[in-house]
């Protein structure tokens, strides 16, 4: 936005020169882009945010914020006294048709008005801020809109139909021919001013051709409304169209400065082109808008801006601000905001200001005085983290497959987005199969596992699945065997339910299932059984022996039962029993599997001779021989 340095003079006279103001603005309030000499004036470039907008959009806005910062007296412009008495309506009829869309529109009209060139001065303090000039009348209007931030707009009052002006929105199918020659369909969503016949005017956005000021003019309405940001922002975009009045309306603007704008506007018509105020303005304004109080407590001042201002200092500075004390109870604040600064509400606002004004740069560093504490770990994602990282180790890849499944699935879905996904699945073995199954060509050695959710009627919980692309019931086991041991869990058994086939039990809780080419875990029960806690042993500084022995037992016959008697047998000198082999040929006796086992031995105080392991493993024979059915064989 482009401000005049000379302008910002005539509302504070000890202004500081143009570079060290950009300077202040800059650590104050807004970043000046620019700034650079134009004839015998100056150019600021001021960024003005968002949330500020709606009153420093105009250089009595700015000549405010200097005001504030520098504690100069500020000095606003001179404008005629209002009017007494009541409106007539005999000169020009307002109506207002959406006062939500319009909540406030004020008229005036002057007669015997003599429309020509405007002043030099007006002309280079409109050329300054990228406007040319057009007459004494138009460039008054564009004046008083870049000094308060208030768009307004003249007609000629005796091209309005019927002397009659409505703010209504457009009907379907009418069109508009603005100022600058361009043509526009307009639709029920664009608001307009209109005389008795036809939209004269594009609300808060562009004037329309026919009943413009020129040479001839003698009788002016001049318009200062505030409308709804929002339309006039969806007409603007519909439209195409944006200017400097529809930049402004699309912010925001006090509806309390229609009035303020249009007798500063009036006072200086009368000062360069003459003419009589013909009635009283007109002003619909049915919903008025009051200053805003908030309550201010300067303890809350102090904790957020970790720094004590006094009583005084506050004071000053909300008064530099406009901010009225309406009663102050220490260390409680009652204030009045003023209705231009839209952007205060609450009194983390007021805070904001305060500081900015008193200046952060005052504000001493220091570190935050806080009690620090951990947050909670969240176990669930712990213990899936954790699992995954092994399995990765072990050197499976993870994958995502979808929840829905063509068939074998545990619940059929009501309305599937298509016949391949009917079913929510049941388990997630499948998928990785399939995912195998496409990648056997490319990958012919694929490890690969998954965790996700699986479905039941009654229920859905999470399990942990993974597979292989080549049947080895005993790698998987292993697998299995590791990422258990690294959870912290202990007393696994595998329970077999068929050749390379087990169920996987824990402390007599079934864990879930293994096959020659994959396993799958209930994972909501494996997390439970997860412990961080690992008990140490350290290692033996003995060497270990090894023998293997393998018996031929009824097919029924479970393996922690084989288990049991071999370390109840061997003692504390059987160090680990590891399962290997499982084999049920031909040429086995009818209904027999034989089991081969590797047992190994250790001590940790001595090392072990081969007499004294052998006398062991003689002992563990003859405890698994006292089943009949059972045989070693040797």
């Amino acid at each position: 936005m482009i401000f005049s340095y000379n302008w910002l003079k005539d509302y504070i006279a000890r202004l500081p020169e143009p570079k060290k103001l950009a300077e202040l603005l800059t650590m104050r309030s807004f970043e000046v882009m620019e700034v650079r000499k134009s004839g015998k004036d100056w150019i600021l470039d001021i960024d003005v945010l968002p949330n500020r907008a709606g009153d420093c959009f105009s250089h009595l806005g700015i000549a405010r914020e200097i005001s504030a910062i520098t504690g100069l007296a500020y000095r606003g412009p001179i404008s005629v006294r209002p009017h007494k008495g009541r409106a007539s309506i005999s000169s020009i009829s307002v109506e207002v048709e959406d006062k939500v869309a319009c909540p406030r529109y004020t008229v005036g009209v002057i007669g015997d008005v003599k429309v020509g060139p405007s002043p030099k001065w007006l002309q280079d303090r409109l050329r300054v801020c990228g406007l040319n000039s057009i007459n004494n009348i138009v460039d008054v209007a564009n004046y008083v809109m870049l000094e308060t931030g208030q768009p307004l707009h003249a007609f000629d009052g005796e091209k309005l139909t019927n002397r009659k002006i409505i703010v209504r929105f457009a009907q379907k199918g009418e069109k508009i021919i603005t100022l600058d020659d361009q043509k526009f369909d307009l639709n029920p969503k664009i608001l307009v001013i209109a005389d008795a016949q036809k939209p004269v005017a594009i609300a808060g956005i562009k004037g329309g051709k026919d009943p413009a000021v020129d040479k001839k003019t003698k009788k002016v309405v001049l318009e200062s409304a505030n409308f709804a940001p929002h339309i006039i922002r969806k007409g603007s975009k519909a439209l195409g169209l944006r200017t400097d009045a529809s930049l402004r309306f699309e912010h925001g603007i006090d509806p309390n400065l229609t009035e303020f704008a249009i007798r500063r506007a009036i006072f200086l018509i009368q000062k360069l082109a003459g003419g009589k105020v013909v009635d009283n303005i007109v002003d619909i304004y049915p919903k008025k808008v009051y200053p805003k109080r908030i309550k201010l407590n300067l303890n809350y001042v102090e904790s957020l801006l970790g720094v004590r201002i006094s009583l005084k200092n506050v004071k000053k500075i909300l008064q530099r601000l406009s901010i009225k004390i309406k009663d102050l109870r220490h260390p409680l604040l009652l204030v009045e905001v003023p209705t231009f600064r839209r952007d205060l509400s609450i009194p983390e606002d007021l805070v904001e200001e305060i500081g900015r004004i008193y200046g952060y740069e005052k504000i001493p560093a220091a570190f935050p005085i806080a009690t620090l504490v951990s947050p909670r770990r969240n176990y669930k994602v712990f213990w899936e983290n954790m699992v995954k990282d092994i399995l990765k180790e072990c050197g499976f890849t993870e994958v995502y497959n979808y929840s829905f499944v063509k068939e074998g699935g545990g619940v059929e879905v009501v309305n599937p987005a298509s016949s391949e996904y009917k079913y929510l699945r049941a388990s997630l073995v499948p998928g990785l199969l399939r995912n195998i199954e496409k990648n056997i060509k490319n990958f012919p050695e694929t490890k690969i596992f998954e965790l996700g959710k699986i479905f039941s009627a009654k229920s859905e919980k999470k399990s942990l699945a993974a597979a292989i692309s080549w049947p080895d019931f005993y790698y998987l086991k292993g697998v299995i065997d590791f990422l258990l041991h690294r959870l912290g869990i202990s007393d696994i058994w595998y329970d077999e339910a068929g050749k390379k086939s087990a169920a996987i039990k824990v402390d007599g809780k079934n864990l879930g299932h293994l096959d020659e080419n994959s396993f799958e875990l209930d994972f909501e029960i494996l997390q439970k059984l997860c412990s961080e806690e690992h008990e140490y042993r350290p290692l033996s500084r003995f060497p270990a022996l090894l023998r293997d022995l393998a018996i031929l037992v009824p097919r029924q016959t479970k393996v922690v039962e084989v288990l049991n008697i071999i370390n109840a047998a061997g003692g504390p000198l059987v160090r680990d029993v590891d399962l290997f082999d499982i084999y049920e040929g031909e040429e086995l006796p009818e209904g027999k599997k034989n089991l081969a086992f590797h047992i190994v031995y250790q001590s940790d105080r001595k090392t072990l001779t081969s007499k004294e392991v052998d006398k062991i493993h003689q002992k563990i024979i003859k405890a698994l021989e006292r089943d009949p059915s059972w045989q070693v064989r040797r």
